[in-house]
């Protein structure tokens, strides 16, 4: 009788550790089957970009021009010109992807801006610590109220408060804006965009 019971006991056991060991080996297998988690990648950095303003100018409180520029990570992103010859004013202010100019980086120190309605151009030349604008046929009746066009360039370097003019405040028959008075400093107010009289926006 002991020896049957011992028999019967050690059946049992024997079930019981290979049904323990069966479901064990299939649990593994299941989870053998199923793919890993991805890895979640890290998000990607937004990059900011490095603002920088300047700002010039050049002439006398009654005939002056005056500009302001606003770089991102040295690149111009947004200027706005200011000129005054009295009582006649010149207003412009472009930025990149407004609906009323088209911009386009032609080289790594090259950008060119097209005016909307055939309105003219800048060529802006960059080098350095000097950011030249050349003015290309501008429309000055649409900018600044008067018949003709707008030529030349004005040139902005970092660190200077005043500004390289060459041409564009010339009026009809080549005459040249009395630059005899004093100069006027540049307020630290003046922001990229600068007080308008009359005129329009480069819009």
């Amino acid at each position: 009788m002991r020896s049957s019971g011992r028999a019967l006991a050690f059946r049992l056991v024997s079930t019981l550790l290979s049904i323990v060991l069966g479901a064990a080996l299939a649990a593994g297998a299941e989870g053998a089957d199923k793919p890993a988690p991805a890895k979640k990648k890290p998000a990607a950095k937004s990059h900011r970009a490095k603002v920088e303003k300047l700002a010039c100018r050049l002439g006398t409180e009654d005939e002056h021009a005056r500009i302001a520029v606003e770089l991102h990570d040295g690149k111009v992103y947004h200027f706005a010109y200011y000129s005054k010859w009295k009582p006649r004013t010149c207003s412009m202010d472009v930025k990149r992807d407004d609906a009323y100019s088209k911009w386009e980086d032609t080289g790594k120190n090259t950008t060119v801006v097209t005016l909307v309605d055939d309105t003219g151009a800048f060529l802006i030349d960059q080098e350095r610590d000097r950011y030249k604008f050349i003015f290309r046929d501008i429309d000055r009746m649409r900018y600044c109220g008067m018949e003709g066009k707008v030529s030349g360039s004005l040139t902005i370097f970092r660190g200077k408060a005043q500004c390289v003019l060459e041409g564009v405040m010339d009026r009809e028959g080549n005459a040249r804006p009395d630059r005899s008075g004093s100069v006027i400093e540049l307020p630290p107010s003046f922001s990229v965009t600068p007080p308008r009289e009359s005129g329009d926006k480069a819009k």
